[in-house]
């Protein structure tokens, strides 16, 4: 019999459910759609870091799990056999004007303390072939992004978790503690429950492009005109994305992804002569905090949730699925209090 049920197989679902593998607990994870059937599935993958000021839990909360996530994916490609497409290959901006220049320089003093020396943020110059144009000559370049194929690393999860005796299912009764990551509709349903807004979907827009010449491996992300440009390990590109609170097909593309493109295609040369291989549009689980919603389901003993991995659900995972792991295996308690859907103490 399972010691944890976890509804839904997208990235929290699946990291969690690898977590608590790893401390010898019996798991299933149940997702009538799938492995990464929703936005856990999708091309993008920009495992980026926020600016080192303004300090907070939630900031250095990402900070550990960005730290955390090289040596977590390289045991699940370790364990599957599969690639998760990771890796912490950083990533370049583009400074507009001379006062983005000296914000720049001095978020690049903060990171020093902030970061623990374990990553940069610093000021270059725009003279490479992989880089978006910038009006200064310079670029910022930071050493703690990182990049992930989204759709391969649910796929590498899914195999590594049932390589150490985990089940994927679509359907099965709830047995044990029951962990709801459930994404968008988990959050609608939230909402309705509680009789207040926790969150919904927002709709996402990407692209997958593939390079008339075959980039480093190593190449960096690209933020540039509010567009992540991902250089991805199977030598594509992926472009991304939109954000459309309001929408009418969810899983359609259209004019508004055509112009995510052309800013992409504007904004680095090197993407000009670049094929449109594949689109990908869906729904992604936006809390109303835009942070993660972490802890006990109101209402539901022994039920937790595991939600709102809005634009920064993977690089979260890794911290995320330690802390769900400690709380349900163990009643340890070490979640943001800015992560909570209920106060400390409160089920």
């Amino acid at each position: 019999m399972p010691d944890v049920t976890i509804r839904g197989a997208g990235i929290f679902g699946l990291s969690i459910a690898w977590a608590c593998l790893q401390r010898g607990a019996r798991v299933q994870v149940i997702d009538p759609g799938g492995v990464g059937a929703g936005s856990s599935g999708g091309i993008v993958g920009a495992l980026a870091p926020h600016t080192p000021e303004n300090w907070n839990s939630k900031k250095a909360f990402q900070l550990d799990s960005l730290l955390l996530a090289g040596t977590f994916w390289a045991e699940i490609d370790a364990t599957s056999g599969l690639s998760s497409g990771y890796a912490r290959s950083g990533r370049l901006q583009p400074i507009p004007d001379e006062i983005a220049l000296e914000r720049a320089k001095n978020r690049g003093r903060n990171a020093e303390t902030l970061w623990q020396g374990k990553a940069v943020w610093e000021v270059v110059q725009a003279d490479r072939d992989w880089a978006p144009l910038s009006p200064t000559g310079y670029l910022i370049h930071d050493t703690l992004s990182a990049r992930i194929h989204p759709r391969q690393a649910c796929a590498a999860l899914a195999a590594a978790i049932t390589a150490r005796g985990g089940r994927i299912l679509s359907d099965a009764p709830d047995q044990g503690a029951v962990i709801w990551a459930t994404g968008a509709h988990g959050l609608d349903q939230l909402s309705q429950e509680l009789g207040r807004p926790v969150g919904g979907p927002n709709k996402g827009q990407a692209a997958l492009l593939q390079p008339a010449a075959p980039l480093p491996p190593d190449a960096p992300q690209i933020f540039a005109d509010t567009v992540h440009v991902i250089a991805h390990a199977d030598g594509t590109i992926a472009i991304g994305s939109t954000s459309e609170p309001v929408f009418d097909d969810p899983a359609a593309t259209d004019g508004k992804l055509d112009a995510v493109i052309a800013r992409a295609r504007a904004a680095v040369p090197a993407l000009h002569d670049a094929t449109l291989i594949s689109t990908w549009a869906g729904l992604r689980p936006r809390s109303r905090s835009r942070a993660p919603v972490l802890g006990t389901y109101p209402g539901r003993a022994g039920h937790f949730i595991a939600n709102g991995g809005f634009k920064i659900g993977f690089g979260m995972a890794p911290r995320i699925a330690t802390v769900m792991a400690d709380l349900v295996l163990d009643g340890a308690d070490h979640i943001p209090d800015e992560f909570r859907l209920e106060p400390p103490g409160t089920a």
